[in-house]
């Protein structure tokens, strides 16, 4: 980002960058517990995620507004305008997999001490482990102005819809199995749908910092 004659608009729009990072990370921090939750069959955990989210939802409301105050102080153009603009479309994006990792945790709660065999959540776990690498590299490719990471993260949703297909099928044939699961499996999927969701907003992510690179849409 190149250096303006004014200063204190630099800062302003690192403090905007910097706000999307961490609001990212606690993003990121949220999925990893929610699904850690889910593993483990840790209430508290799942708890502590479903009262977290209203921290990302503010962070959302913060950066939203800073934006919109930069813009009317600063009236920017080009690079610096698509910066703002991304950073508010980005944070709408993290809010969104909050509320998703706030979704799964309170299916966690809903399934406390139920049958439970581990053998149901494996497909979950692994599908979780792809978003929260996609979810972590597409951070990383924001904060770093790397558009070609971003591509690298964009073009491997549909490995994720794939896999989220064929888990989908495995806990059907689970549910077919056994009667005791079905209870399980009816949250199981609703899991996995909420963290194919969180897939498809890092994916958007990755077109914003793409965007916001180049001044082209992927």
């Amino acid at each position: 980002m190149p250096e303006h004659t004014v200063s204190s608009f630099d800062q302003e729009l690192k403090e905007i960058g910097r706000k999307v990072v961490e609001m990212g990370g606690l993003a990121e921090r949220l999925v990893a517990d929610s699904v850690s939750s889910l593993i483990k069959r840790d209430g508290a955990l799942a708890q502590k995620v479903v009262l977290l989210d209203t921290t990302v939802d503010q962070m959302q409301r913060e950066i939203e507004d800073r934006a919109i105050l930069v813009i009317a102080k600063r009236q920017p153009v080009a690079n610096d305008l698509r910066e703002i603009v991304s950073a508010i479309r980005i944070a709408n994006d993290l809010e969104r997999i909050g509320d998703l990792a706030k979704n799964v945790g309170k299916r966690v709660m809903a399934i406390e001490g139920e049958y439970h065999p581990a053998k149901l959540v494996r497909g979950v776990e692994h599908i979780s482990d792809l978003e929260l690498e996609q979810l972590k590299e597409v951070l990383d490719a924001y904060a770093a102005r790397n558009e070609a990471k971003a591509v690298e993260v964009w073009g491997r949703d549909s490995a994720i819809d794939t896999m989220y297909t064929s888990l989908f099928r495995e806990l059907l044939t689970y549910m077919m199995e056994d009667p005791r699961n079905i209870s399980v499996c009816t949250h199981l999927l609703f899991c996995a749908k909420n963290i194919e969701r969180i897939g498809d907003h890092a994916t958007n992510v990755a077109e914003i910092v793409y965007y916001m690179v180049t001044g082209q849409n992927l």
